[in-house]
Formats: structure tokens, C-alpha cells, sequence
């Protein structure tokens, strides 16, 4: 039978990316936005046309309990979870409101929270699941201007190291991969001079792509059993 792999954000960038690979080797998809939807359909059915696998979508908030609850009431089958979700904050954390860092909490954490919940008692029952978290380098060094970002970056590596041992004794692995600088919709916004900034501070001179990351989590759903609890960088030598 074909395994199923459940993707958030996925509409675009690294989660698109990911979903394409995955589908790619055969596996069934669940795919998750918020509300980039007519791009996520037209990813879905590209993907079931070119490769023959099953591709379900749903639109909605990862923070949102309701949501997430609704989700995996019609897709209780999960093999690999993805949890790639996220959104930036960039700016003085004494600038941030209240309201800003409650939504990215709510996403980049609170996200993973629910879904991982919701993926857990399925694989618990069938002995075997793997869930891979997409933190960033900043989880790990912090960036300046972007205190609020790497907070729930560093606080999605903790929960991964701590997840991998509360569910290794049911074979279940937990890892998580650190990007660095990637050609994403996140870094959009950077001008032409900060990108050139950021490429000479980078060992590999220039930005990683979606793909790479892509084929990154891909080695990881299939790396051997015993790895698990980590945190695995993908930063061109940056960190």
C-alpha cells in the first residue's frame, strides 16, 4: 500500500517543493494552507496527474484546534508528518504588539503542536511514524531584528529533541531540519543589497533553494530508525 505523507504549507516554497518530491516516489498527499487555496489545487492536481497518487487538500489557520481536529477526522492515516508551516516577524521586539506575537506563536508553534497531537495516536497504533519539523538556523544563533522568529524556532527544536525520546519506544522518530538562507517568499522582501550582504556572509555564496530543502526532509522520512532528536542544518557552511 502506499504510504501518506501530510505536508503544511504547502501551497508554496519550501512545503510545494516538498510535496512535489514526495509525490514524485509514489506517496499519497495531504496538503495543508491557509489560504493560498487556488494555488494549492492547482499544485494537487498537477501532482495526481503526473505522478497517480491521491492528493486531499485542506484550507485553514494550523493554529486553530477546530481546524486541525476537523483535518485528521477525514485523514487519520498519516505515515510522515510535515510540519512546515510558519510565518516571519522582522523588527524590534520592543516594536512587536501583543497581537503580532500571539499570531506567530500561534502558528509557528502552536501549528506543530496540534498537528503532531493530532499524527501521534495513529502512529502510536501502527508502531511506526516519522515527524519532521522545519525549525531554521535562527532556532539555533537567534537573529537580530527577528527575536520574536527564532524564539519559536528554538522552542520547535526543543520540543522536537524531547518528542524524539517520550516516542522512540514506540518507533516513532521525531527530527527537525535548520535552513538557513533560502530563496523563498520569506526573504521576498530583502533588497537586492541585503541579499548581496547575507550571499558574502554565506560559505556557499549564495541562497539555498526550495529543492534542497525538498530533498533534505526527503533523506530524512528514510533515514535509518536510530536517528532521532536531532536537528539537522542546511545553511550552505553558514552555521
Amino acid at each position: 500500500m502506499k504510504k501518506t505523507v501530510m505536508i503544511t504549507g504547502a501551497s508554496r516554497g519550501i512545503g510545494a517543493a516538498t510535496a512535489t518530491r514526495f509525490a514524485a516516489a509514489g506517496y499519497d498527499l495531504i496538503l495543508i494552507c491557509k489560504d493560498n487555496t487556488e494555488k494549492l489545487e492547482k499544485l494537487a492536481d498537477q501532482l495526481g496527474a503526473r505522478h497517480d497518487v491521491r492528493v486531499r487538500t485542506f484550507a485553514g489557520h494550523v493554529g486553530d484546534s477546530t481546524f486541525v481536529s476537523q483535518v485528521f477526522s477525514k485523514c487519520e492515516d498519516v505515515d510522515i508528518l510535515i510540519n512546515n508551516a510558519g510565518i516571519s516577524y522582522v523588527g524590534l521586539l520592543s516594536d512587536m504588539t501583543p497581537e503580532s506575537w500571539d499570531v506567530l506563536i500561534r502558528t509557528n508553534l502552536t501549528g506543530t503542536f496540534l498537528f503532531t497531537k493530532y499524527a501521534i495516536p495513529g502512529m502510536v497504533q501502527k508502531k511506526a511514524g516519522r515527524i519532521i519539523n522545519v525549525s531554521s538556523v535562527w532556532g539555533n544563533v537567534g537573529a537580530s531584528c527577528e527575536a520574536a522568529y527564532s524564539a519559536t524556532k528554538g522552542a520547535v527544536d526543543a520540543l522536537t529533541k524531547a518528542l524524539a525520546k517520550e516516542l522512540a519506544p514506540s518507533n516513532i522518530q521525531v527530527n527537525a531540519v535548520a535552513p538557513g538562507c533560502i530563496d523563498t517568499d520569506m526573504n521576498a522582501d530583502l533588497s537586492a543589497e541585503e541579499r548581496d550582504a547575507l550571499c558574502e556572509e554565506i560559505p556557499a555564496g549564495r541562497f539555498g533553494t526550495p529543492k534542497e530543502v525538498a530533498e533534505l526532509i526527503f533523506s530524512v522520512a528514510h533515514a535509518p530508525a536510530y536517528m532521532t532528536g536531532q536537528i539537522i542544518g542546511l545553511t550552505g557552511g553558514w552555521n
